[in-house]
């Protein structure tokens, strides 16, 4: 147990703080794998729903980029770990998305 106001003060900030950065990191989790089944399946569907697939891909892709932005500028997550998950989620799109 903390000895002084201000040790005590520090883990009541830590612990704030650890349930804060838990839901940022929770949030990215679940938005990435909503992404990573809508990539599935847009891959998976014919040509006539592929567009509004695609809608859905975009869309849920825009969310996941969004949150893991916020969790970078909150210094959840460190700059080049957001980076490199927003570059699977592209890699994800690319590898079944038809050239263009």
């Amino acid at each position: 147990m903390a000895n002084s106001k201000s040790a005590l003060k520090r883990i009541k900030i830590a612990e704030r703080n650890r349930l804060r950065n838990k839901s940022y990191k929770s949030a990215v989790r679940t938005l990435m794998k909503k992404y990573f089944q809508a990539v599935e399946e847009y891959a998976a569907s014919s040509t006539e729903e592929k567009e509004e697939k695609g809608k859905v891909v975009q869309q849920s892709m825009s969310a996941a980029y969004s949150k893991i932005d916020k969790a970078v500028k909150r210094n959840v997550l460190h700059r080049n770990n957001g980076a490199r998950k927003k570059a699977r989620l592209a890699k994800a799109l690319k590898k079944v998305a038809p050239a263009s």
